[in-house]
């Protein structure tokens, strides 16, 4: 049986958007979108909606500037980057997301029955 995509918690797309961000420099949202996807082996698929609305969420924080400039096969295009403040938010959600990651694994990993002395 294939595995089904995958449906977001809430704050992960923010945080995969500011990594991409962070890793691959300044991208309009297609590109983000697109690059997500790729990362995450398809297993994550983003509309046009979904990627937006996180755009201006986190460009209403501060975490992300916008400016217009010419996409690649010469079309307007709005280009995002990560600024300084979501470099500093990026940090805190990596963290907090590696512990909780880390803490469902571990529960995860219990058996039925396990001793957790």
């Amino acid at each position: 049986m294939p595995a089904s995509k995958l449906d977001l918690l809430q704050g992960t797309l923010d945080l995969m958007v500011l990594q991409t961000l962070a890793a691959m420099g300044r991208l309009h949202g297609y590109g983000i979108a697109r690059r997500i996807e790729q990362v995450s082996g398809d297993a994550v698929l983003l509309n046009q909606g979904t990627i937006y609305a996180s755009l201006v969420r986190l460009q209403q924080r501060g975490w992300i500037s916008a400016e217009w400039g010419t996409s690649t096969n010469n079309r307007k295009a709005k280009f995002y980057s990560i600024t300084k403040r979501g470099r500093k938010q990026l940090s805190e959600d990596a963290a907090y997301w590696q512990r909780l990651s880390d803490v469902m694994g571990r529960v995860l990993a219990l058996s039925e029955g396990s001793d957790t002395k």
